[in-house]
């Protein structure tokens, strides 16, 4: 079990080191930076998103999952607006580094090395992904003063490549047409055609979360306060989903295992591109950046349970 543990948690950890190595000999700038990041978000993650969605199976457990993890994660914000006393005065985003997660940058590309392929990774991200696009990035807007319209909720929504991937899997998924392709003689290539674009998005994604790595020595304090919050939080919902859900629906451990991932995985990314992090700026990323690497620990004891 130890070397199978090592073959499955090294490969994360050497992709990490390699990004921060590619940043500090700057082998390449910010610029080629967001190139990656426009390959992944604009090309690789819908794709890995249309195709979990589009192959996935849709029944009334999908139903109570998504119910499960939205209203989780409206439990975490709701309560991270309580506690933010706790982390003054980085508080004013504690509640958006308490809640949601980070499943389309980093949830698939863990779940996928772990299980062999994303797709088992939909179930739980649907609600993820929702919640991300309504509550959670109406709440952020409103931090600002901004004022929260649906059809700027909306206009977000549509307006990104890996939502419309996802909404197009769902919709051809739910319908039945997913399994009618992949049965049909273009399965094949359908599936061939997939695995060279999604291939390369762990190794990818893990690079980036290395580049990105923003340690920074006096932020240690509130940082390590909102870490500890959030896995608390998560700790919390992982129990009470396994309750429900396996209370409902007899035991499925691929399923466990990607409720385990999903609430293992830090906050969005997304924060400061959707709001004006201003002085808070330097906290947000070294809370992202710590509990990322909080999360390549925590995978290392999935993959011990996944064996």
């Amino acid at each position: 079990m130890g070397l199978q543990v090592i073959q499955m948690v090294l490969p994360v950890l050497i992709m990490i080191g390699l990004g921060y190595f590619c940043n500090k000999k700057q082998i390449f700038d910010m610029n080629g930076l967001k190139g990656l990041k426009a390959l992944l978000g604009d090309i690789m993650l819908p794709v890995v998103l249309f195709n979990a969605f589009f192959t996935a199976d849709y029944s009334l457990r999908v139903v109570v999952v998504f119910l499960v993890v939205y209203l989780g994660f409206g439990a975490a914000i709701a309560l991270g607006f309580f506690l933010r006393p706790l982390v003054k005065p980085y508080g004013k985003f504690l509640p958006f580094l308490l809640s949601s997660a980070e499943g389309g940058m980093l949830g698939y590309a863990l779940y996928g090395l772990i299980a062999g392929s994303q797709s088992g990774f939909a179930a739980v991200d649907l609600g993820q992904t929702v919640f991300a696009y309504t509550a959670w990035l109406g709440l952020l807007i409103s931090v600002d003063g901004g004022e929260v319209k649906a059809e700027k909720l909306l206009k977000n929504m549509f307006s990104n490549k890996c939502f419309l991937g996802m909404a197009l899997g769902i919709v051809l998924g739910a319908a039945g047409i997913g399994g009618l392709v992949m049965e049909s003689f273009a399965g094949g290539i359908v599936r061939s055609v997939i695995s060279m674009i999604t291939a390369p998005v762990s190794a990818v994604v893990l690079l980036m979360v290395g580049y990105e790595l923003n340690l920074k020595k006096e932020l240690f304090g509130p940082v390590l306060k909102t870490i500890l919050l959030r896995l608390v939080i998560m700790g919390a919902l992982l129990v009470v989903s396994n309750l429900v859900i396996f209370g409902i629906f007899p035991f499925d451990k691929e399923l466990e295992i990607a409720l385990m991932v999903l609430y293992a995985l830090p906050a969005p990314f997304i924060i400061p591109i959707f709001s004006d992090v201003g002085e808070d700026g330097e906290y947000v990323s070294t809370s992202l950046s710590v509990h990322t690497l909080v999360t390549v620990l925590l995978y290392a004891a999935i993959v011990v349970y996944s064996l």
